[in-house]
């Protein structure tokens, strides 16, 4: 099956060769490595959910069957890890944050914030911008596979411009925020944005 276009916020720009695709303090593997805060959950997708919150309501809840339902984009994308390791060219397939924002009836994101909420207690906030007009996607298949549970699977955020941190493993709820707040990570010292072309790896960065 052919892939779709990606959408305009997922294309690097920086794509005429390898050197000037590699952010700063960063080198190439061939590799995914795997990397968590904890221990990798052992979800079943009868029992998965995925939620979109705005204060102590639910604007929408997806099953598995649900969410596989919404409109599927695949894109090809480069991501970066904090911990200095890019690699190229990765693909996945899952739904926007746009289209996740249309299946509950919204033209707009209601706030400014969003703090990704996953199994295993992890947490992750991302401005809003930079998940709308096709940046960020839930992703469910990586390379034309099923995500595997080691990778977040069944479904992880995926925000590859930022550092990979921000990609949340084992996604389950998005909660919008009026006001910045700082997820797991961002709390023991990390940057509270994390971009890969400015080394925001740390508060101060």
């Amino acid at each position: 099956m052919d892939e779709p276009s990606a959408p305009r916020g997922f294309r690097s720009r920086r794509q005429t060769s390898e050197n000037n695709r590699l952010p700063p303090g960063q080198y190439l593997t061939t590799d995914f490595p795997i990397l968590s805060a904890g221990p990798t959950p052992d979800v079943r997708v009868a029992d998965w959910k995925l939620g979109l919150q705005l204060g102590g309501s639910l604007l929408g809840v997806w099953t598995w069957d649900e969410f596989e339902a919404l409109p599927q984009t695949t894109i090809k994308t480069d991501i970066h890890c904090v911990t200095k390791w890019t690699k190229l060219d990765t693909s996945w397939q899952g739904v926007t944050f746009d289209d996740l924002l249309k299946a509950v009836g919204l033209e707009e994101p209601p706030e400014a914030y969003v703090m990704a909420h996953c199994d295993g207690g992890y947490t992750t906030n991302v401005p809003v911008a930079d998940l709308i007009g096709g940046k960020a996607m839930i992703a469910s298949r990586y390379d034309g596979l099923p995500l595997a549970p080691a990778h977040g699977g069944p479904a992880r955020l995926l925000v590859p411009h930022l550092y990979f941190w921000k990609s949340a493993k084992w996604v389950r709820r998005l909660r919008f925020m009026a006001e910045d707040d700082r997820g797991f990570w961002e709390s023991r010292g990390y940057h509270s944005y994390g971009d890969p072309w400015k080394e925001q790896r740390y508060d101060g960065d």
